[in-house]
């Protein structure tokens, strides 16, 4: 039976393998971060003024029904 490594060299080939890991990715350039960062605000604030005018318009159809 194959004995199992201990608790620190577990940990150690953890880190090891962490490292190896990061030189593999490929980090985005601060000019895409921007772009994108600045997109997605764009895309949210888009998003939050349609549902504010169906919330308003939604809320005026109730309340034409309602008083009646």
């Amino acid at each position: 039976m194959e004995k199992k490594p201990n608790l620190f060299a577990r940990i150690k080939d953890w880190f090891i393998d962490m490292k190896a890991e990061f030189k593999r990715v490929v980090w985005p350039s601060f000019s895409k971060v921007k772009k994108n960062t600045l997109t997605v605000i764009l895309f949210v604030l888009a998003v939050g003024i349609v549902i504010w005018l169906l919330d308003w318009l939604f809320g005026l159809g109730m309340a034409l029904l309602i008083n009646r």
